[in-house]
């Protein structure tokens, strides 16, 4: 969601658009040329700067910056491609400029800049005080990068967290109290959270959707209900879909 209300859906194909979509249904969809494109997972709004971070969910894939000409106006800006730089977990981000953000045939955004960096898979991505969390499923990583200092971090790595639980991760959604919520594209079909002190515990699992996927997380606007879909359901089917919702305490602290 942008911050004046609107939505940014995503082709996640090559060469793929970002399109802002009115959910009232009111105004025309609007093509933004402007933010790239490429093989587009997710959006995420850095509500201080205007800045819109996307990622691409290609094992090759780039995490990448738009930077609109005026705050709010998604019709002009520059496309940057981030390169990373020190040893894991910790590292340090540099952006560099995109020379052609709207490529033909096969020049691909994520192979102009043979200095940027790949990300493995990247999926969802969500801003929350001041940090953008986004996932990447290549890895099953969780990585944090605050804009104001460009510090990234990975805070959950199954080869290194005591309790490696969360596998196949995708959609990624914050809770009011801070906490990160990841849903399994894959793994055991589960609803992970991350609290503050990076512990990581299922709440959810899909039983009897093992042809399906865990997508669409999301609290209503109080945080007190979660929402989230099987993509196809028990039956493996794409019109097959359902989505659920979830009663929980989840404006408290901890897991």
């Amino acid at each position: 969601m942008t911050p004046w209300g609107t939505w940014i859906t995503c082709e996640e194909v090559e060469n793929g658009r970002a399109i802002e979509c009115d959910p009232a249904g009111v105004k025309a969809p609007v093509v933004r040329n402007a933010m790239g494109w490429l093989y587009r997972e997710g959006v995420a709004f850095d509500i201080r700067t205007g800045y819109v971070y996307m990622t691409e969910d290609k094992s090759d894939g780039r995490l990448y910056r738009f930077l609109p000409t005026t705050a709010g106006d998604l019709s002009t800006g520059k496309v940057q491609v981030a390169r990373r730089s020190g040893t894991k977990p910790n590292y340090t981000v540099s952006w560099l400029d995109l020379p052609n953000p709207n490529p033909s045939s096969s020049n691909y955004t994520r192979k102009q800049v043979s200095s940027s960096s790949s990300f493995n898979g990247g999926e969802g991505i969500w801003y929350q005080n001041g940090v953008v969390y986004f996932t990447t499923k290549g890895d099953n990583r969780v990585w944090a990068l605050e804009p104001a200092t460009n510090r990234l971090d990975i805070i959950y790595d199954p080869t290194t967290s005591p309790t490696p639980v969360l596998s196949g991760v995708d959609n990624i959604v914050g809770a009011p109290n801070g906490n990160l919520y990841v849903a399994e594209d894959g793994g055991d079909l589960q609803v992970c959270v991350i609290n503050a002190s990076r512990e990581v515990a299922p709440i959810m699992q899909l039983v009897g959707h093992d042809s399906s996927e865990v997508t669409g997380i999301a609290f209503n606007p109080d945080g007190t209900r979660l929402y989230f879909s099987s993509q196809r359901g028990t039956t493996g089917s794409g019109s097959a879909g359902m989505t659920f919702e979830v009663r929980g305490p989840f404006l408290t602290s901890g897991v």
